[in-house]
């Protein structure tokens, strides 16, 4: 029997693919630290790394052909049938994801229908095709029982301790962990797992040959910039900026799009919370200045002063060099997450113009007066 220790041996063996047991091999994953896959002849192994507590696993899960006899799991592994064909998503973001490989059909019910910005999940819900269980932080529990899953998606957090009543349902929790990587592309790789667990493997590697590739052409050409232009992102949220930190996917991005991010010395892959002051201490000479929102009206300068006047103090504000981001309209959450090329493309085109070729950019637009 496969025991766990040889298999987190095997996801820190990143150079090649290796064997940890007879008939098991590991698929090679470049970018994702937290997602080890091993397949064997009976069953797939995917082994969560604790993002929180690196020596630790998360879960790990054994993906069984539902058409064949449950074979004998290592110790500790979690038995999940596929390809789904009845699952309960809780992001947008993976029922976007979905939606790409073909595979929304598996979805038959979510979470938060408010904040999904998919008219194919909004039309769905409203035939009846596809049951909205409420909030997630609160589903209702009657409403998934009826619905009879086979696996319930979500995104887990530190100290979780069980989900509560819908860790006791007895369906498989598969934790998305995901959002957790810390580079754009090992974020995007994570669309192997979830080609598994939909029966969409072929799509999802092709799939993410094309974003790598897209990726890494869009970064080799940044790097023919003559400039690296200073940029700052988000805005104050209350009495508080939470600022990306330098280890984040945002600040990667801005590195390899060959900007300078002005907190890219914060080694944090999260948020951290600053003070304004502290914020215009180091972003007040940013060239450029990319923000996210969520309101019916685009944002335009007039309406940014009036929210909060310092804001007018920042260079990007003076000299007109402002992008914006409006997610009540613009899948931004929904698409960027696996589709990293194409936020990195608007990135490009923002700080260098120049070598771009009349690329119109699809989530930052430069903000009107």
């Amino acid at each position: 029997m496969v025991t766990l220790v040889l298999l987190l041996a095997a996801c820190n063996g990143r150079g090649k693919t290796s064997s940890v047991s007879e008939g098991g091999d590991t698929l090679r994953l470049r970018y994702a630290r937290n997602l080890c896959i091993v397949r064997f002849p009976d069953y797939t192994l995917a082994v969560l790394r604790n993002p929180w507590d690196t020596a630790k696993t998360l879960r790990t899960y054994a993906l069984v052909d539902r058409r064949l006899p449950l074979p004998n799991l290592p110790e500790g592994a979690e038995a999940v049938r596929v390809p789904l064909e009845r699952c309960m998503v809780y992001s947008s973001v993976h029922c976007s994801l979905f939606k790409e490989l073909g595979a929304l059909d598996r979805i038959a019910g979510i979470c938060g229908l408010e904040y999904m910005n998919m008219p194919e999940i909004r039309q769905r819900c409203a035939e009846g095709r596809m049951a909205d269980c409420g909030n997630s932080l609160s589903p209702d529990v009657e409403k998934i029982i009826d619905l009879h899953p086979d696996a319930i998606l979500l995104s887990p957090f530190e100290n979780s301790n069980g989900y509560g009543k819908i860790g006791k349902l007895g369906i498989p929790l598969v934790e998305c962990a995901d959002y957790m990587e810390t580079s754009p592309l090992g974020r995007a790789e994570w669309m192997a797992f979830y080609g598994l667990l939909t029966g969409t493997y072929s799509r999802a590697d092709s799939l993410f040959r094309e974003v790598e590739a897209a990726y890494l052409r869009l970064k080799t050409l940044a790097l023919q910039a003559e400039s690296r232009p200073a940029v700052m992102s988000d805005l104050k949220y209350g009495a508080t900026w939470y600022v990306s930190g330098g280890g984040s996917t945002t600040g990667k991005l801005f590195a390899d799009a060959g900007a300078r991010y002005v907190f890219d010395y914060l080694p944090n892959s999260g948020s951290v919370p600053m003070a304004f002051e502290t914020v215009f201490d180091r972003g007040q000479l940013a060239e450029y200045w990319l923000v996210k929102y969520n309101q019916p009206e685009d944002k335009t300068y007039g309406t940014l002063a009036a929210e909060y006047a310092p804001y007018s103090r920042f260079r990007a504000f003076r000299e007109r060099r402002i992008y914006g981001c409006n997610t009540c309209r613009i899948p931004f959450y929904e698409e960027t997450p696996f589709r990293p090329d194409l936020l990195l493309e608007d990135m490009v085109k923002i700080f260098h113009p120049e070598l771009s070729d009349n690329h119109q950019t699809r989530y930052f637009t430069r903000l009107a007066e």
